[in-house]
């Protein structure tokens, strides 16, 4: 279990994270919402570790995040996949996949190949394992990155705009391995602006607005007119979604 408790995090005099209360059960996917600068970016920073709170506390299954000593245990528990890729330039698709298993998990080479070229069979990037990020396209290396964090078996899935970088075409080829993930029950916490897939996929909804959780709603009710609709801001957050 995900468990964040109070959650506050300013840049400045800004609250970027204003009590954030969430917890994310193994088998939810579980989509953020919200307006850019609202936090979402941010709260999965600080749920990796990669920033730190101000007040409140994060822990993955019991591994408190701002504990220096737990911090990789908690990092073990999830991975993390980027708005930028972030793959080495100088390792082809396999490697960059292999890497964190070898020298973090110490997982045998042949055994950590073997299972990396699985991952890249099963999101279509058999044949482009030898290929280095420059010579794949934007939604490849998304799918590598994908990959990379599969490879060190999380039990949570944290993705943050991946499919922002990407055009119509590349943003569906991810979308689709993202489904399957969710259909296989991947326990995902997915930061996204694609509103539709976020109805489709999501067990619940987190509404961000200003640095505060506005609305934390199984999907079915979010989407409904009693539910996150009744809510202004949030209509109004979709109305514009809707024509963009």
């Amino acid at each position: 279990m995900i468990l964040i408790e109070g959650a506050a995090k300013r840049f400045g005099s800004h609250a970027v994270l204003d009590g954030i209360n969430l917890r994310v059960e193994p088998g939810e996917v579980v989509s953020i919402l919200g307006a850019s600068g609202s936090g979402k970016s941010t709260l999965i920073r600080c749920i990796n570790g990669l920033e730190k709170l101000d007040a409140g506390t994060i822990s993955v299954d019991g591994h408190r995040v701002d504990d220096s000593r737990q911090l990789q245990l908690a990092r073990r528990c999830s991975g993390t996949v980027f708005q930028q890729f972030n793959l080495y330039p100088h390792m082809t698709a396999l490697q960059n996949i292999t890497l964190a298993p070898i020298e973090v998990l110490k997982v045998p080479r042949i055994q950590a190949d073997d299972e990396a070229r699985k991952l890249l069979a099963s999101v279509g990037l058999s044949e482009r394992a030898d290929a280095y990020p420059s010579q794949l396209s934007g939604g490849q290396r998304q799918r590598v990155g994908i990959c990379r964090a599969l490879a060190m078996k999380p039990r949570y899935l944290l993705l943050d705009e991946v499919t922002s970088a990407l055009d119509p075409e590349m943003t569906a080829e991810v979308l689709a391995i993202l489904a399957k993930l969710a259909a296989e029950g991947t326990t995902m916490l997915f930061v996204t602006h694609e509103i539709e897939f976020a109805r489709q996929i999501s067990s619940r909804v987190v509404f961000l607005d200003q640095g505060r959780l506005l609305a934390d709603l199984p999907a079915v009710q979010f989407f409904a007119a009693n539910g996150g609709l009744a809510q202004p801001r949030i209509a109004q957050f979709l109305s514009k979604m809707s024509k963009s």
